[in-house]
């Protein structure tokens, strides 16, 4: 539930954000899902486009005709304070947030307003962390990072797994592989590109999340939870080439194993993306490596950000050919359990339902007491999980 601050506030929701692409997406999925009576907004730097928007979301529901709108910019700490101060949730898809993200954190933060986004980028997570970490906790807001294909497939996907696997009493190692058709968007490709330029401020930003968390007396006693590298090579299980996959979603997951005692008392996540033929998993270690090492050139960076636009995307016809499953594998006890995680479009269409779906669920379900910097498996687990899988999302076992 909201924070009692937020409770007698004008809207549930509010989006920022809804004049872009993915925005535009995740409005149109609350338009056609939001049920009635849900009191959100659509928020944004510019009013004629935000009406726009709003033109477009009256043709699938006439009510929204009136849909309030909202001037909010990521470079005006005021008027991102009145946005906060009016909301219970306020969810943005403006990225890259490292760059445009901590004004409406620390908005969120102060106003008691719980905060959702679509970051994939782990040194803002970070450092969101340790600079609004505690004052969130203080006004009882939930800062909920990463609703979107980073990373609710793979937390809930890994939560999922345990749940089969209750009760877990000893060391418990999950591996997660992530098999996927579709186009990145450019708002996860400018993320991407500007972490792998900035490894050693990640490292930074990590090191300082640490100390603080042991400072706080975050880290579980008598428990530990960790995201640790793996070797590539076959998995026995799944059959699939495994490649190394340097993304934010390991580190959520270790997260969501710090945060419930349901992980059990040692647990440790690998992740991986899979191949079906080894040619195809040597191809995809070459370009990770290839765009790592274009990110550390200034001008090479610039070149390849200027051809993928932020804000753009696929046509309907085309997200509707793209998919994703992520396998996990689980093991403790001398018992392995083989689950999977799959869907449509995992860039946009179903980006858009995780995110909406993630805001209508803190806006309206009775969610676990949490506050601070949380995961979406620690923030909303069952609720979640449950909302997703009645969206369309398959959560299954496997034989």
């Amino acid at each position: 539930m909201a924070s009692d601050r937020a409770s007698e506030r004008p809207f549930d929701l509010v989006l920022l954000g809804a004049t872009g692409f993915t925005g535009g997406l995740t409005a149109e999925y609350l338009a056609e899902h939001a049920p009635a009576g849900l009191r959100w907004a659509i928020a944004g730097r510019n009013a004629d486009k935000l009406a726009r928007v709003r033109d477009r979301l009256a043709r699938i529901d006439a009510s929204l005709a009136e849909l309030p709108l909202l001037t909010a910019d990521s470079a005006d700490p005021a008027s991102l304070a009145e946005l906060a101060g009016s909301a219970r949730v306020v969810v943005t898809t403006v990225g890259p947030y490292l760059t445009h993200g901590e004004p409406l954190v620390a908005a969120c933060a102060e106003a008691g307003t719980d905060y959702l986004d679509l970051t994939g980028e782990p040194e803002f997570v970070d450092r969101m962390f340790t600079a609004h970490h505690e004052t969130a906790q203080r006004t009882g807001a939930r800062i909920v990072h990463a609703c979107g294909f980073d990373s609710i497939p793979h937390d809930l996907g890994a939560y999922f797994t345990v749940q089969q696997l209750a009760p877990v009493d000893g060391p418990l190692t999950l591996r997660g592989v992530v098999r996927g058709g579709g186009t990145v968007s450019g708002g996860t490709f400018h993320s991407a590109m500007t972490q792998f330029s900035r490894a050693r401020q990640m490292r930074a930003a990590s090191s300082e999340r640490r100390a603080l968390e042991k400072q706080l007396g975050q880290r579980p006693e008598g428990r530990s939870s960790r995201a640790v590298a793996a070797k590539p090579g076959k998995d026995p299980v799944t059959g699939y080439w495994l490649l190394p996959l340097p993304t934010v979603d390991p580190f959520i997951i270790a997260r969501s194993g710090d945060a419930l005692a349901a992980y059990g008392p040692k647990f440790r996540y690998s992740h991986f993306a899979g191949t079906k033929t080894l040619r195809y998993a040597a191809g995809g270690a070459a370009g990770v490596t290839a765009l790592t090492l274009a990110a550390q050139v200034g001008p090479v960076r610039n070149a390849l950000l200027g051809r993928i636009k932020q804000g753009e995307g696929p046509d309907e016809a085309r997200r509707a050919k793209s998919w994703f499953t992520v396998d996990f594998v689980g093991e403790t006890g001398g018992r392995t359990i083989h689950t999977r995680v799959s869907g449509g479009d995992p860039g946009y269409g179903e980006t858009a339902k995780m995110l909406a779906e993630s805001a209508m669920c803190l806006a309206l379900d009775d969610n676990p007491p949490t506050s601070g910097s949380v995961t979406t498996a620690a923030a909303m687990g069952d609720h979640l999980l449950a909302r997703l899988q009645s969206a369309g999302m398959r959560f299954e076992v496997l034989d």
